[in-house]
């Protein structure tokens, strides 16, 4: 099998037709809301056999109650909750939603799960504190734990805690290089608004970085079409043409 996996965050396509095009999808649903573990499992059982699942952890974990991603979903916190849930706070919340987590996952066979934090969570004591608790407290198995932060973090806190906590630093690599981890976990977002058509030269950029195990997954508004392209763009090289 190829160290270069290829796919789209969520199924742009129906599920069946997106199966027939690749071997990994990153699921969005575990964000948001996690959908209950029969569903993941007919999920499962429909996926070729070479099929990847990556998901990502759910949004308990990695973002505040007032983030505007849970009203999305109608997700309503009591405000004397609040302050219990995100930034892998050490409570009884946070480690539910691990658990959930942690066994849709389980179900999926996935091996890659992705925390993906909002810019809110920012690089001070409290929370790199919180991310040494959460993530050396659990069961880790034979996970893959990737990182996307997505506030102002220094690339020197970035990599200590990726190095101390064995965690892949998730980035589009289009506009930064990541900074640790011995596989890659690429994001393509297309630019703030996702609408960015990747262009034949960025698309040979990106595959000069896949060395490696690499997972390379398209969050844009053409991640179906610029996924297949790269595909191409593989075979094209792999057969020695063009």
């Amino acid at each position: 099998m190829s160290q270069v996996k290829v796919g789209c965050c969520g199924f742009p396509k129906g599920m069946k037709y997106y199966f027939s095009q690749f071997k990994l999808v990153e699921v969005q649903q575990t964000f948001y809301k996690p959908p209950a573990l029969n569903t993941v499992l007919k999920w499962w059982q429909e996926a070729p056999e070479d099929f990847e699942f990556a998901i990502k952890a759910w949004q308990l974990i990695t973002h505040p109650a007032s983030s505007p991603t849970y009203r999305k979903v109608g997700l309503k916190i009591p405000q004397t909750k609040a302050k219990h849930y995100g930034f892998f706070k050490p409570s009884d919340e946070v480690s539910e939603a691990w658990e959930k987590t942690r066994d849709i996952a389980k179900a999926l066979q996935a091996k890659a799960i992705v925390f993906q934090c909002p810019a809110s969570f920012a690089d001070n004591a409290e929370n790199t504190e919180n991310m040494r608790l959460f993530f050396t407290r659990m069961d880790r198995d034979d996970f893959l734990f990737v990182w996307e932060p997505r506030g102002k973090w220094s690339n020197k806190t970035v990599t200590a805690l990726c190095r101390d906590l064995d965690l892949v630093h998730c980035v589009d690599p289009l506009e930064k290089p990541p900074l640790y981890g011995t596989a890659k976990y690429f994001r393509l977002h297309g630019g703030q608004d996702y609408r960015h058509q990747h262009s034949d030269d960025e698309l040979d950029r990106l595959k000069k970085m896949t060395i490696g195990e690499t997972y390379l997954l398209f969050n844009n508004i053409t991640m179906h079409d610029d996924a297949l392209r790269f595909i191409e763009l593989m075979k094209k090289d792999n057969n020695g043409k063009q």
